[in-house]
Protein backbone atom coordinates (compact mmCIF):
# COMPACT_ATOMS: atom_id res chain seq x y z
CA UNK A 1 0.00 0.00 0.00
CA UNK A 2 1.27 3.62 -0.89
CA UNK A 3 0.54 6.79 0.34
CA UNK A 4 -0.96 9.37 -2.18
CA UNK A 5 1.66 12.00 -1.57
CA UNK A 6 3.97 9.35 -3.04
CA UNK A 7 2.50 8.76 -5.50
CA UNK A 8 1.54 12.03 -6.62
CA UNK A 9 4.98 13.40 -6.02
CA UNK A 10 5.85 10.55 -8.74
CA UNK A 11 3.24 11.41 -11.35
CA UNK A 12 3.22 14.80 -11.58
CA UNK A 13 7.52 14.20 -12.38
CA UNK A 14 6.40 11.45 -14.96
CA UNK A 15 3.67 13.67 -17.17
CA UNK A 16 5.54 17.00 -16.56
CA UNK A 17 8.53 14.97 -18.68
CA UNK A 18 6.22 14.62 -21.27
CA UNK A 19 6.38 16.33 -24.57
CA UNK A 20 3.72 18.48 -26.00
CA UNK A 21 3.47 16.15 -28.87
CA UNK A 22 3.37 13.07 -26.61
CA UNK A 23 0.85 15.09 -24.40
CA UNK A 24 -1.57 15.66 -27.63
CA UNK A 25 -1.33 11.81 -28.77
CA UNK A 26 -2.10 10.88 -25.40
CA UNK A 27 -5.09 12.98 -24.83
CA UNK A 28 -6.12 11.72 -28.35
CA UNK A 29 -5.85 8.19 -27.30
CA UNK A 30 -8.32 8.94 -24.30
CA UNK A 31 -10.77 10.49 -26.76
CA UNK A 32 -10.99 7.57 -28.46
CA UNK A 33 -11.09 5.03 -25.73
CA UNK A 34 -13.99 7.08 -24.23
CA UNK A 35 -15.83 6.80 -27.22
CA UNK A 36 -15.23 2.73 -27.44
CA UNK A 37 -15.73 2.02 -24.41
CA UNK A 38 -18.94 3.82 -23.45
CA UNK A 39 -22.42 4.77 -24.69
CA UNK A 40 -21.43 8.57 -25.01
CA UNK A 41 -24.53 9.52 -27.37
CA UNK A 42 -26.41 7.98 -25.05
CA UNK A 43 -25.77 10.71 -22.09
CA UNK A 44 -27.93 13.57 -21.70
CA UNK A 45 -25.33 15.30 -19.51
CA UNK A 46 -21.38 14.80 -19.21
CA UNK A 47 -19.12 17.14 -16.66
CA UNK A 48 -15.73 17.50 -18.65
CA UNK A 49 -12.53 19.16 -17.00
CA UNK A 50 -10.79 22.10 -19.09
CA UNK A 51 -6.74 21.30 -18.96
CA UNK A 52 -4.42 23.26 -17.30
CA UNK A 53 -1.86 22.74 -20.39
CA UNK A 54 1.54 24.35 -17.78
CA UNK A 55 0.99 21.21 -16.08
CA UNK A 56 0.65 18.87 -18.62
CA UNK A 57 -2.99 17.73 -17.96
CA UNK A 58 -5.04 15.60 -20.27
CA UNK A 59 -6.07 17.88 -23.04
CA UNK A 60 -10.08 17.39 -22.68
CA UNK A 61 -10.63 19.36 -26.38
CA UNK A 62 -10.71 16.76 -28.51
CA UNK A 63 -13.27 14.98 -26.36
CA UNK A 64 -15.36 18.23 -26.61
CA UNK A 65 -14.96 18.87 -29.87
CA UNK A 66 -16.41 15.15 -30.88
CA UNK A 67 -19.20 15.85 -28.40
CA UNK A 68 -20.29 18.96 -30.20
CA UNK A 69 -19.65 17.26 -33.63
CA UNK A 70 -22.26 14.50 -32.63
CA UNK A 71 -25.68 13.77 -33.16
CA UNK A 72 -27.14 12.73 -30.86
CA UNK A 73 -24.81 13.81 -28.11
CA UNK A 74 -24.93 15.03 -24.44
CA UNK A 75 -24.94 18.41 -23.20
CA UNK A 76 -21.23 19.72 -21.40
CA UNK A 77 -21.00 20.89 -18.26
CA UNK A 78 -17.51 22.57 -17.06
CA UNK A 79 -16.47 23.46 -13.47
CA UNK A 80 -15.99 26.72 -11.89
CA UNK A 81 -14.23 26.92 -8.59
CA UNK A 82 -16.19 29.03 -6.40
CA UNK A 83 -14.90 32.30 -4.20
CA UNK A 84 -14.50 30.09 -0.76
CA UNK A 85 -11.51 28.26 -2.77
CA UNK A 86 -12.89 24.58 -1.93
CA UNK A 87 -15.97 24.32 -4.19
CA UNK A 88 -17.15 24.21 -7.44
CA UNK A 89 -20.24 25.35 -9.46
CA UNK A 90 -20.53 23.65 -12.76
CA UNK A 91 -21.94 25.66 -16.26
CA UNK A 92 -22.69 24.84 -19.82
CA UNK A 93 -19.88 24.63 -22.10
CA UNK A 94 -21.11 25.22 -25.90
CA UNK A 95 -18.94 25.91 -28.55
CA UNK A 96 -20.32 30.03 -27.85
CA UNK A 97 -19.62 29.76 -24.20
CA UNK A 98 -17.01 32.34 -23.02
CA UNK A 99 -14.20 31.12 -20.84
CA UNK A 100 -11.63 32.97 -18.60
CA UNK A 101 -8.67 31.74 -16.82
CA UNK A 102 -9.32 30.96 -13.08
CA UNK A 103 -6.35 32.21 -10.66
CA UNK A 104 -4.77 29.06 -11.45
CA UNK A 105 -5.26 29.86 -14.77
CA UNK A 106 -7.86 27.36 -15.63
CA UNK A 107 -10.00 27.79 -18.61
CA UNK A 108 -13.69 27.92 -16.44
CA UNK A 109 -17.15 29.14 -18.45
CA UNK A 110 -18.54 32.05 -17.69
CA UNK A 111 -20.77 31.94 -14.48
CA UNK A 112 -23.69 32.77 -15.57
CA UNK A 113 -26.40 31.32 -13.17
CA UNK A 114 -28.89 30.88 -16.62
CA UNK A 115 -26.56 28.13 -17.49
CA UNK A 116 -25.97 26.69 -14.11
CA UNK A 117 -26.01 22.44 -13.95
CA UNK A 118 -26.69 20.89 -11.17
CA UNK A 119 -25.00 17.55 -9.62
CA UNK A 120 -27.50 15.38 -9.93
CA UNK A 121 -28.24 16.05 -13.59
CA UNK A 122 -25.19 14.80 -15.07
CA UNK A 123 -25.12 10.97 -16.32
CA UNK A 124 -21.22 11.06 -16.45
CA UNK A 125 -18.20 13.01 -15.28
CA UNK A 126 -14.75 13.18 -16.37
CA UNK A 127 -12.27 13.16 -13.71
CA UNK A 128 -8.70 14.52 -13.34
CA UNK A 129 -6.20 11.91 -11.52
CA UNK A 130 -2.47 11.65 -10.94
CA UNK A 131 -3.04 7.75 -10.27
CA UNK A 132 -5.48 5.32 -8.93
CA UNK A 133 -6.03 2.13 -7.18
CA UNK A 134 -7.91 -1.01 -8.44
CA UNK A 135 -10.85 -0.26 -5.88
CA UNK A 136 -10.93 3.08 -7.94
CA UNK A 137 -9.57 5.22 -5.69
CA UNK A 138 -8.01 8.16 -6.97
CA UNK A 139 -5.19 10.23 -6.48
CA UNK A 140 -5.53 14.05 -7.20
CA UNK A 141 -3.97 17.28 -6.48
CA UNK A 142 -5.02 16.92 -2.88
CA UNK A 143 -7.64 19.54 -2.45
CA UNK A 144 -10.95 17.44 -2.24
CA UNK A 145 -12.71 19.57 -4.54
CA UNK A 146 -13.91 16.67 -6.68
CA UNK A 147 -14.90 14.12 -4.32
CA UNK A 148 -16.74 17.00 -2.53
CA UNK A 149 -18.47 17.88 -6.17
CA UNK A 150 -19.10 13.59 -7.16
CA UNK A 151 -20.78 13.15 -3.36
CA UNK A 152 -23.36 15.70 -4.60
CA UNK A 153 -24.24 13.46 -7.87
CA UNK A 154 -26.96 11.14 -8.04
CA UNK A 155 -26.97 7.26 -7.73
CA UNK A 156 -25.93 6.29 -11.04
CA UNK A 157 -23.88 8.76 -12.23
CA UNK A 158 -20.36 7.29 -13.73
CA UNK A 159 -17.44 8.57 -12.53
CA UNK A 160 -14.72 7.80 -15.17
CA UNK A 161 -10.85 9.18 -14.12
CA UNK A 162 -8.84 10.73 -17.30
CA UNK A 163 -5.03 9.68 -17.33
CA UNK A 164 -2.15 10.41 -19.65
CA UNK A 165 0.35 8.23 -17.82
CA UNK A 166 -0.06 4.46 -18.52
CA UNK A 167 0.56 3.20 -14.98
CA UNK A 168 -1.61 0.19 -13.89
CA UNK A 169 -3.71 1.15 -10.77
CA UNK A 170 -1.41 0.26 -7.49
CA UNK A 171 -2.93 -3.07 -5.15
CA UNK A 172 -4.49 -0.02 -2.56
CA UNK A 173 -3.75 3.54 -1.48
CA UNK A 174 -2.84 3.29 2.36
CA UNK A 175 -4.34 6.88 2.77
CA UNK A 176 -8.25 6.81 1.54
CA UNK A 177 -10.47 8.80 3.77
CA UNK A 178 -13.85 8.18 4.64
CA UNK A 179 -15.25 11.68 2.59
CA UNK A 180 -13.32 10.28 -0.89
CA UNK A 181 -15.11 9.42 -3.55
CA UNK A 182 -14.47 6.11 -5.86
CA UNK A 183 -14.41 6.02 -9.71
CA UNK A 184 -16.00 3.69 -11.58
CA UNK A 185 -13.65 3.50 -14.07
CA UNK A 186 -10.46 5.27 -15.39
CA UNK A 187 -8.89 5.99 -18.79
CA UNK A 188 -5.56 5.39 -20.22
CA UNK A 189 -4.52 5.91 -24.00
CA UNK A 190 -4.56 2.73 -24.84
CA UNK A 191 -7.30 1.13 -22.73
CA UNK A 192 -9.98 1.25 -19.70
CA UNK A 193 -9.91 0.00 -16.11
CA UNK A 194 -13.13 -0.98 -14.79
CA UNK A 195 -13.64 -1.03 -11.21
Amino acid sequence: MLPKNVLRRAALARRQALTRTEVAQRSQGLADQLFQHFPVAQWRWLHVFLPLAKKNEPDTWPIIQRVWAGQPAPRLAAPVVQPDGSTLKHYLLAPDTPLHPSRWGIPEPLADPATEVAPAQLDAVLVPLLACDRQGQRVGYGGGFYDRFLAQCRPGTRFIGLTILDDEPVAALADVLPTDVPLHACLTPDGVWNF
